[in-house]
Protein backbone atom coordinates (compact mmCIF):
# COMPACT_ATOMS: atom_id res chain seq x y z
CA UNK A 1 0.00 0.00 0.00
CA UNK A 2 1.38 3.30 -0.92
CA UNK A 3 1.29 6.02 1.13
CA UNK A 4 -1.56 7.92 -0.82
CA UNK A 5 -3.78 4.49 0.43
CA UNK A 6 -3.74 3.13 -3.22
CA UNK A 7 -2.05 -0.05 -3.64
CA UNK A 8 1.32 -0.71 -6.30
CA UNK A 9 0.44 -1.41 -9.91
CA UNK A 10 -2.81 1.35 -9.54
CA UNK A 11 -2.73 4.84 -10.18
CA UNK A 12 -5.78 7.46 -9.47
CA UNK A 13 -6.38 10.69 -11.03
CA UNK A 14 -9.47 13.18 -11.23
CA UNK A 15 -11.02 14.38 -14.54
CA UNK A 16 -12.98 17.55 -14.86
CA UNK A 17 -15.39 16.16 -17.08
CA UNK A 18 -17.03 12.59 -17.80
CA UNK A 19 -16.28 13.40 -21.52
CA UNK A 20 -12.38 12.40 -20.87
CA UNK A 21 -14.17 8.81 -20.15
CA UNK A 22 -15.22 6.65 -22.59
CA UNK A 23 -19.14 5.59 -22.37
CA UNK A 24 -17.92 1.97 -23.17
CA UNK A 25 -14.88 2.40 -20.21
CA UNK A 26 -17.50 4.02 -17.66
CA UNK A 27 -20.59 1.49 -18.39
CA UNK A 28 -18.91 -1.64 -17.75
CA UNK A 29 -18.11 -0.78 -14.34
CA UNK A 30 -21.44 0.98 -13.68
CA UNK A 31 -23.25 -2.46 -15.66
CA UNK A 32 -21.77 -4.54 -12.52
CA UNK A 33 -23.99 -6.61 -10.57
CA UNK A 34 -24.59 -3.71 -7.58
CA UNK A 35 -25.58 -1.43 -10.10
CA UNK A 36 -28.95 -2.95 -11.11
CA UNK A 37 -29.43 -1.33 -13.94
CA UNK A 38 -29.36 2.04 -12.18
CA UNK A 39 -29.75 4.76 -15.14
CA UNK A 40 -28.60 7.57 -13.01
CA UNK A 41 -24.41 6.31 -12.67
CA UNK A 42 -24.54 5.74 -16.81
CA UNK A 43 -22.12 7.62 -18.76
CA UNK A 44 -25.18 9.37 -20.50
CA UNK A 45 -27.09 10.60 -17.61
CA UNK A 46 -24.11 12.11 -16.00
CA UNK A 47 -22.90 13.32 -19.53
CA UNK A 48 -25.98 15.27 -20.18
CA UNK A 49 -25.35 16.89 -16.86
CA UNK A 50 -22.61 18.28 -17.75
CA UNK A 51 -23.05 19.35 -21.30
CA UNK A 52 -26.44 20.95 -20.60
CA UNK A 53 -24.83 23.18 -18.13
CA UNK A 54 -26.47 21.93 -15.44
CA UNK A 55 -23.59 21.27 -13.69
CA UNK A 56 -20.27 22.72 -14.26
CA UNK A 57 -19.04 26.89 -13.96
CA UNK A 58 -21.28 28.77 -11.81
CA UNK A 59 -23.46 26.20 -10.46
CA UNK A 60 -21.24 25.46 -7.66
CA UNK A 61 -20.91 21.77 -9.14
CA UNK A 62 -17.12 21.11 -10.45
CA UNK A 63 -17.15 17.75 -11.87
CA UNK A 64 -13.90 15.77 -10.43
CA UNK A 65 -14.68 12.65 -11.18
CA UNK A 66 -12.41 9.61 -9.32
CA UNK A 67 -10.65 7.29 -12.06
CA UNK A 68 -8.68 4.61 -11.09
CA UNK A 69 -6.57 2.95 -13.28
CA UNK A 70 -4.34 -0.65 -13.57
CA UNK A 71 -1.43 -0.75 -16.41
CA UNK A 72 -3.42 1.99 -18.03
CA UNK A 73 -7.00 0.35 -18.35
CA UNK A 74 -9.71 2.05 -16.16
CA UNK A 75 -10.51 -0.46 -13.51
CA UNK A 76 -13.02 1.33 -11.45
CA UNK A 77 -14.50 5.19 -10.94
CA UNK A 78 -16.70 7.21 -9.39
CA UNK A 79 -18.66 10.26 -10.03
CA UNK A 80 -17.37 13.38 -7.95
CA UNK A 81 -17.86 17.00 -7.72
CA UNK A 82 -16.11 19.73 -6.25
CA UNK A 83 -19.02 21.23 -3.87
CA UNK A 84 -19.24 25.42 -3.11
CA UNK A 85 -22.60 24.88 -1.44
CA UNK A 86 -25.12 22.07 0.08
CA UNK A 87 -28.07 22.51 -2.64
CA UNK A 88 -29.44 19.50 -4.56
CA UNK A 89 -27.85 16.80 -2.38
CA UNK A 90 -30.84 16.06 -0.59
CA UNK A 91 -28.54 15.04 2.36
CA UNK A 92 -28.53 17.62 4.80
CA UNK A 93 -25.47 19.08 6.44
CA UNK A 94 -26.15 23.04 6.23
CA UNK A 95 -25.57 23.05 10.11
CA UNK A 96 -22.14 20.99 10.00
CA UNK A 97 -21.02 23.87 7.58
CA UNK A 98 -23.01 26.88 9.60
CA UNK A 99 -21.15 25.24 12.84
CA UNK A 100 -17.99 24.66 11.47
CA UNK A 101 -17.86 28.16 9.99
CA UNK A 102 -18.54 29.72 13.53
CA UNK A 103 -15.48 27.33 15.18
CA UNK A 104 -13.47 28.85 12.30
CA UNK A 105 -13.23 26.41 9.75
CA UNK A 106 -13.71 26.34 6.29
CA UNK A 107 -16.73 24.10 4.92
CA UNK A 108 -16.37 24.42 1.15
CA UNK A 109 -15.43 23.26 -1.08
CA UNK A 110 -15.99 19.92 -0.46
CA UNK A 111 -15.96 16.74 -2.60
CA UNK A 112 -18.63 14.76 -3.08
CA UNK A 113 -19.34 11.58 -4.69
CA UNK A 114 -22.73 11.37 -5.83
CA UNK A 115 -25.34 11.54 -8.66
CA UNK A 116 -26.38 15.56 -9.12
CA UNK A 117 -29.65 16.33 -7.71
CA UNK A 118 -30.78 12.64 -7.29
CA UNK A 119 -31.59 11.52 -4.18
CA UNK A 120 -31.69 7.89 -5.60
CA UNK A 121 -30.01 5.05 -3.61
CA UNK A 122 -27.92 3.18 -6.48
CA UNK A 123 -23.82 2.09 -6.62
CA UNK A 124 -21.41 4.82 -6.04
CA UNK A 125 -17.82 3.26 -6.40
CA UNK A 126 -17.85 1.18 -10.20
CA UNK A 127 -15.46 -0.90 -9.95
CA UNK A 128 -14.71 -4.41 -11.41
CA UNK A 129 -14.58 -6.16 -7.49
CA UNK A 130 -14.62 -5.45 -4.30
CA UNK A 131 -10.93 -4.79 -3.73
CA UNK A 132 -11.68 -1.81 -6.39
CA UNK A 133 -14.15 -0.57 -4.56
CA UNK A 134 -11.69 -0.07 -1.32
CA UNK A 135 -9.78 1.68 -3.51
CA UNK A 136 -11.74 4.17 -4.68
CA UNK A 137 -13.02 4.51 -1.02
CA UNK A 138 -9.46 5.83 -0.21
CA UNK A 139 -9.15 7.87 -3.16
CA UNK A 140 -11.84 9.59 -2.16
CA UNK A 141 -9.88 10.66 0.86
CA UNK A 142 -6.59 11.00 -0.66
CA UNK A 143 -8.06 13.59 -3.32
CA UNK A 144 -9.90 15.71 -0.67
CA UNK A 145 -6.43 15.43 1.55
CA UNK A 146 -4.30 16.77 -1.50
CA UNK A 147 -7.00 19.20 -2.22
CA UNK A 148 -7.13 20.59 1.90
CA UNK A 149 -10.71 19.93 1.44
CA UNK A 150 -12.63 20.00 5.01
CA UNK A 151 -14.87 16.40 3.84
CA UNK A 152 -15.28 14.15 1.34
CA UNK A 153 -18.82 12.55 0.93
CA UNK A 154 -20.74 9.72 -0.76
CA UNK A 155 -24.58 9.47 -0.80
CA UNK A 156 -27.55 7.20 -1.06
CA UNK A 157 -24.64 4.41 -2.42
CA UNK A 158 -25.45 0.90 -2.19
CA UNK A 159 -23.66 -2.40 -1.12
CA UNK A 160 -20.85 -0.39 -0.05
CA UNK A 161 -20.74 0.41 2.91
CA UNK A 162 -17.48 -2.31 4.09
CA UNK A 163 -15.33 0.07 1.84
CA UNK A 164 -16.28 3.12 3.32
CA UNK A 165 -16.64 1.96 7.11
CA UNK A 166 -12.93 2.59 7.68
CA UNK A 167 -12.48 6.30 7.17
CA UNK A 168 -16.08 7.40 7.04
CA UNK A 169 -19.06 8.44 9.52
CA UNK A 170 -22.09 6.30 8.05
CA UNK A 171 -25.40 8.54 8.32
CA UNK A 172 -28.62 6.96 7.91
CA UNK A 173 -31.69 8.49 6.16
CA UNK A 174 -35.41 7.63 5.64
CA UNK A 175 -37.50 7.00 2.34
CA UNK A 176 -40.59 5.54 1.20
CA UNK A 177 -40.29 2.90 -1.57
CA UNK A 178 -42.96 0.68 -3.02
CA UNK A 179 -42.30 -2.82 -3.27
CA UNK A 180 -43.93 -5.32 -5.61
CA UNK A 181 -44.82 -8.33 -4.19
CA UNK A 182 -46.21 -10.51 -7.12
CA UNK A 183 -49.01 -8.41 -7.49
CA UNK A 184 -51.58 -8.94 -10.81
CA UNK A 185 -53.20 -5.69 -11.06
CA UNK A 186 -53.83 -1.99 -8.86
CA UNK A 187 -56.89 -4.08 -7.11
CA UNK A 188 -55.01 -7.22 -6.11
CA UNK A 189 -51.92 -4.43 -4.44
CA UNK A 190 -55.14 -2.71 -2.94
CA UNK A 191 -56.08 -6.57 -1.37
CA UNK A 192 -52.79 -6.48 0.75
CA UNK A 193 -54.37 -2.89 2.69
CA UNK A 194 -56.85 -2.75 5.12
CA UNK A 195 -60.46 -1.80 4.19
CA UNK A 196 -59.89 1.30 5.34
CA UNK A 197 -57.37 2.00 3.10
CA UNK A 198 -58.73 0.54 -0.11
CA UNK A 199 -61.97 2.62 0.05
CA UNK A 200 -59.80 5.75 1.07
CA UNK A 201 -57.05 4.97 -2.43
CA UNK A 202 -60.36 3.84 -5.05
CA UNK A 203 -61.70 7.54 -3.73
CA UNK A 204 -58.85 9.08 -4.10
CA UNK A 205 -58.10 7.97 -7.53
CA UNK A 206 -61.68 8.87 -8.70
CA UNK A 207 -61.54 11.83 -8.16
CA UNK A 208 -58.38 12.17 -8.85
CA UNK A 209 -59.22 11.59 -12.54
CA UNK A 210 -62.26 13.66 -12.71
CA UNK A 211 -62.48 15.14 -15.90
CA UNK A 212 -58.65 13.88 -16.93
CA UNK A 213 -57.24 11.42 -18.91
CA UNK A 214 -53.47 10.28 -18.18
CA UNK A 215 -50.88 9.62 -20.94
CA UNK A 216 -47.58 7.20 -20.81
CA UNK A 217 -45.22 8.14 -23.11
CA UNK A 218 -41.58 6.33 -23.77
CA UNK A 219 -38.65 6.20 -26.14
CA UNK A 220 -39.50 7.75 -29.67
CA UNK A 221 -43.12 8.62 -28.42
CA UNK A 222 -41.72 11.17 -26.55
CA UNK A 223 -41.01 14.58 -29.05
CA UNK A 224 -39.52 18.31 -28.20
CA UNK A 225 -43.01 19.41 -27.74
CA UNK A 226 -43.33 16.80 -24.43
CA UNK A 227 -40.34 18.51 -23.14
CA UNK A 228 -41.46 21.70 -23.47
CA UNK A 229 -44.53 20.89 -21.91
CA UNK A 230 -43.14 18.75 -19.13
CA UNK A 231 -39.98 21.93 -18.62
CA UNK A 232 -43.00 24.33 -17.90
CA UNK A 233 -43.98 21.88 -15.05
CA UNK A 234 -40.14 21.20 -14.28
CA UNK A 235 -40.12 25.01 -13.49
CA UNK A 236 -43.54 25.09 -11.73
CA UNK A 237 -41.93 22.67 -8.89
CA UNK A 238 -38.41 24.15 -9.42
CA UNK A 239 -39.44 28.02 -8.06
CA UNK A 240 -41.84 26.74 -5.41
CA UNK A 241 -39.17 24.22 -4.17
CA UNK A 242 -35.99 26.06 -4.57
CA UNK A 243 -36.26 28.91 -5.84
CA UNK A 244 -34.86 28.73 -9.48
CA UNK A 245 -34.23 25.42 -10.95
CA UNK A 246 -31.69 22.84 -10.71
CA UNK A 247 -31.67 21.69 -14.49
CA UNK A 248 -32.15 23.20 -17.80
CA UNK A 249 -33.89 22.88 -20.45
CA UNK A 250 -31.40 21.50 -23.19
CA UNK A 251 -30.85 18.64 -20.25
CA UNK A 252 -34.13 17.30 -21.14
CA UNK A 253 -33.68 17.11 -24.66
CA UNK A 254 -30.20 15.44 -23.97
CA UNK A 255 -31.65 12.82 -21.70
CA UNK A 256 -34.03 12.14 -24.49
CA UNK A 257 -31.82 11.57 -27.00
CA UNK A 258 -29.01 9.95 -25.37
CA UNK A 259 -31.35 7.06 -23.07
CA UNK A 260 -34.73 7.38 -24.73
CA UNK A 261 -35.84 3.42 -24.04
CA UNK A 262 -35.29 4.44 -19.88
CA UNK A 263 -37.80 7.10 -19.23
CA UNK A 264 -41.35 7.07 -18.75
CA UNK A 265 -43.33 10.35 -19.14
CA UNK A 266 -47.10 10.63 -17.18
CA UNK A 267 -49.32 13.24 -18.76
CA UNK A 268 -52.49 14.38 -17.17
CA UNK A 269 -54.41 15.80 -19.56
CA UNK A 270 -57.65 17.58 -19.69
CA UNK A 271 -59.35 17.80 -23.15
CA UNK A 272 -55.97 17.62 -25.04
CA UNK A 273 -54.63 20.10 -22.89
CA UNK A 274 -51.74 19.06 -20.66
CA UNK A 275 -52.22 20.34 -16.95
CA UNK A 276 -49.83 17.98 -15.33
CA UNK A 277 -46.98 15.19 -15.50
CA UNK A 278 -44.25 13.26 -13.82
CA UNK A 279 -40.65 11.98 -15.02
CA UNK A 280 -39.77 8.63 -14.30
CA UNK A 281 -36.77 6.41 -15.06
CA UNK A 282 -36.79 2.97 -15.83
CA UNK A 283 -34.33 0.57 -14.24
CA UNK A 284 -33.67 -3.11 -14.58
CA UNK A 285 -36.03 -4.02 -11.89
CA UNK A 286 -37.10 -0.15 -10.40
CA UNK A 287 -38.99 2.63 -11.60
CA UNK A 288 -37.64 5.80 -9.73
CA UNK A 289 -39.73 9.02 -10.18
CA UNK A 290 -37.70 11.79 -10.26
CA UNK A 291 -39.70 15.47 -11.16
CA UNK A 292 -43.49 16.66 -11.33
CA UNK A 293 -44.96 19.61 -12.04
CA UNK A 294 -48.45 20.94 -12.82
CA UNK A 295 -50.11 24.33 -13.91
CA UNK A 296 -53.49 23.37 -12.08
CA UNK A 297 -54.15 22.55 -8.62
CA UNK A 298 -56.68 19.74 -8.61
CA UNK A 299 -57.53 17.37 -5.93
CA UNK A 300 -54.82 14.22 -5.18
CA UNK A 301 -52.95 15.07 -8.39
CA UNK A 302 -49.86 14.61 -7.10
CA UNK A 303 -50.48 11.30 -5.67
CA UNK A 304 -52.26 10.02 -8.98
CA UNK A 305 -49.54 11.51 -11.77
CA UNK A 306 -46.63 10.83 -9.02
CA UNK A 307 -47.28 7.46 -7.26
CA UNK A 308 -50.54 5.64 -8.06
CA UNK A 309 -49.64 5.91 -12.05
CA UNK A 310 -45.92 4.60 -10.89
CA UNK A 311 -47.57 1.36 -9.17
CA UNK A 312 -49.40 0.69 -12.48
CA UNK A 313 -46.22 0.85 -14.53
CA UNK A 314 -44.34 -1.30 -12.18
CA UNK A 315 -46.78 -4.02 -11.85
CA UNK A 316 -47.33 -4.00 -15.39
CA UNK A 317 -43.77 -4.53 -16.17
CA UNK A 318 -42.98 -6.59 -13.63
CA UNK A 319 -40.49 -4.17 -11.46
CA UNK A 320 -40.07 -4.97 -8.22
CA UNK A 321 -40.47 -1.20 -6.65
CA UNK A 322 -40.51 1.66 -7.16
CA UNK A 323 -38.67 4.90 -5.35
CA UNK A 324 -40.16 7.86 -5.46
CA UNK A 325 -38.11 10.66 -4.33
CA UNK A 326 -37.09 12.07 -0.88
CA UNK A 327 -39.51 11.99 2.25
CA UNK A 328 -42.22 12.29 2.16
CA UNK A 329 -44.63 10.00 4.77
CA UNK A 330 -47.66 10.97 2.81
CA UNK A 331 -46.57 7.92 0.84
CA UNK A 332 -47.06 5.96 3.91
CA UNK A 333 -50.67 5.92 3.33
CA UNK A 334 -50.70 5.08 -0.70
CA UNK A 335 -48.48 1.72 0.49
CA UNK A 336 -45.00 2.76 0.13
CA UNK A 337 -42.80 1.30 2.81
CA UNK A 338 -40.28 3.12 4.99
CA UNK A 339 -36.68 2.01 4.06
CA UNK A 340 -32.84 3.39 5.31
CA UNK A 341 -30.88 4.93 3.05
CA UNK A 342 -27.25 5.21 3.83
CA UNK A 343 -24.70 8.08 3.30
CA UNK A 344 -21.14 8.68 4.25
CA UNK A 345 -18.95 11.28 5.36
CA UNK A 346 -15.10 11.92 5.77
CA UNK A 347 -13.90 14.80 8.23
CA UNK A 348 -10.59 15.86 7.81
CA UNK A 349 -10.80 17.86 11.07
CA UNK A 350 -10.05 15.50 13.77
CA UNK A 351 -12.66 17.38 16.53
CA UNK A 352 -14.95 18.29 13.83
CA UNK A 353 -15.42 14.73 13.08
CA UNK A 354 -15.85 13.85 16.61
CA UNK A 355 -18.83 16.67 16.86
CA UNK A 356 -20.27 15.45 13.74
CA UNK A 357 -20.37 11.33 14.93
CA UNK A 358 -21.74 12.54 17.99
CA UNK A 359 -24.61 14.38 16.03
CA UNK A 360 -24.78 11.10 13.74
CA UNK A 361 -25.28 8.92 16.82
CA UNK A 362 -28.19 10.86 18.28
CA UNK A 363 -29.89 11.47 14.76
CA UNK A 364 -29.79 7.62 14.09
CA UNK A 365 -31.24 7.54 17.59
CA UNK A 366 -34.14 9.32 16.36
CA UNK A 367 -34.78 8.18 12.45
CA UNK A 368 -35.35 4.57 15.02
CA UNK A 369 -37.32 6.29 16.93
CA UNK A 370 -39.43 7.29 13.77
CA UNK A 371 -39.31 3.72 12.47
CA UNK A 372 -40.84 1.90 15.38
CA UNK A 373 -43.58 4.40 15.36
CA UNK A 374 -44.31 4.55 11.47
CA UNK A 375 -44.82 0.46 11.67
CA UNK A 376 -48.13 1.48 13.32
CA UNK A 377 -49.22 3.54 10.97
CA UNK A 378 -49.11 0.93 8.20
CA UNK A 379 -52.03 0.36 5.60
CA UNK A 380 -51.14 -2.96 5.36
CA UNK A 381 -53.55 -5.66 6.60
CA UNK A 382 -52.42 -7.51 9.88
CA UNK A 383 -54.70 -10.56 9.07
CA UNK A 384 -53.20 -11.50 5.50
CA UNK A 385 -55.06 -11.06 2.36
CA UNK A 386 -58.98 -10.72 1.94
CA UNK A 387 -60.79 -13.68 0.45
CA UNK A 388 -61.08 -13.84 -3.31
Amino acid sequence: MSADGVEAGFAFETVGSIAEIGPTEWNRLAAGKAASGNPFVQHAFLAALERSGSVGPGTGWTPRHIVLRSNGRIVAAAPAYLKEHSFGEYVFDHGWAEAYARAGGRYYPKLLCAVPFTPVTGPRLLAENEAGRKLLANALVTAATRARLSSAHVTFHQNEPEQLAESFLERTGLQYHWFNKGYRSYDDFLGALSSRKRKALRRERREAAQGLIFRRLSGAEIKERHWDVFWRFYQDTGSRKWGRPYLTRTFFSLIGEAAPDSILMILAEDAGRPVAGALNFIGDDALFGRYWGRTEERPFLHFEVCYHQAIDFAIERRLGRVEAGAQGDHKLARGYEPVLTRSSHWIADPGFREAVARFLNAERRQIEAELAAIADESPFRRDGPPPD
